[in-house]
């Protein structure tokens, strides 16, 4: 059996702390259809989702037409946004993010990867911006994938790093991440400074209060696999 072991992590609310331009993106996408803004806590409460997900909640009573509209103009907004800022000042990296990564990325068994409700073309932003992206062997986005929950993107990490659910961790910021991995197989860590309350991590097989603790905790839940 192989000794490679995968740790994947989620982008926004994990890595990167993006919410000023999420809430802006969506107060325009909603205020330019004339339609109400969604509150600070349920917008937080979908990101992780793909974005036609996260629309079909915070606009239930919207057609298909009006999400599908809506999901074009935050598209559009936070783009312009990231233009305008920078994608460093938009998504700065939590305080210690960097140096995890660099401290898993140095042991020679370890894989890391991203699985994220992010586009291909926002991940490259953030990675590019941040200089970080070679340490991600496997990169899953939502331009291919069914929207978080659903396993898609671990099992396709886990099928393009030939690494066994077992010997695999997701980290991240919500339920969907947790909920993601328990359905992959795959054990996680939730992590409690993101977009979702500690109560909603109550399912992961660890929690982290800082990005310091997390290296230790990766450790410990390997150690008893």
């Amino acid at each position: 059996m192989s000794d490679l072991r995968l740790v994947v992590f989620d982008v926004d609310g994990t890595l990167v702390d993006s919410q000023g331009d999420i809430l802006g993106a969506m107060a325009a996408a909603f205020g330019g259809l004339g339609l109400s803004v969604p509150g600070r806590a349920a917008v937080l409460d979908v990101v992780g989702l793909s974005l036609d997900h996260a629309m079909a909640r915070l606009a239930p009573e919207a057609d298909a037409a009006a999400q599908a509209e809506l999901v074009r103009r935050y598209r559009a907004a936070f783009a312009d946004l990231r233009t305008r800022r920078g994608a460093a000042e938009s998504a700065p990296l939590y305080p210690g993010a960097r140096e995890a990564l660099e401290r898993l990325a140095a042991a020679p068994e370890v894989l890391l990867g991203l699985a994220t409700g992010k586009s291909r073309r926002g991940l490259d932003a953030v990675l590019s911006a941040h200089g970080i992206g070679h340490h991600f062997v496997t990169q899953q986005v939502a331009d291919h994938h069914p929207s978080k929950p659903h396993p898609a993107m671990l099992r396709a990490a886990l099928d393009e790093t030939g690494v066994a659910p077992e010997r695999a961790i997701m980290v991240g910021d919500t339920r969907y991440d947790i909920e993601m991995a328990r359905a992959a197989g795959v054990r996680s860590v939730g992590v409690r400074w993101g977009y979702q309350p500690e109560t909603a991590l109550g399912g992961a097989d660890a929690q982290a209060a800082r990005f310091a603790e997390l290296p230790g905790l990766i450790d410990a839940l390997w150690e008893v696999a």
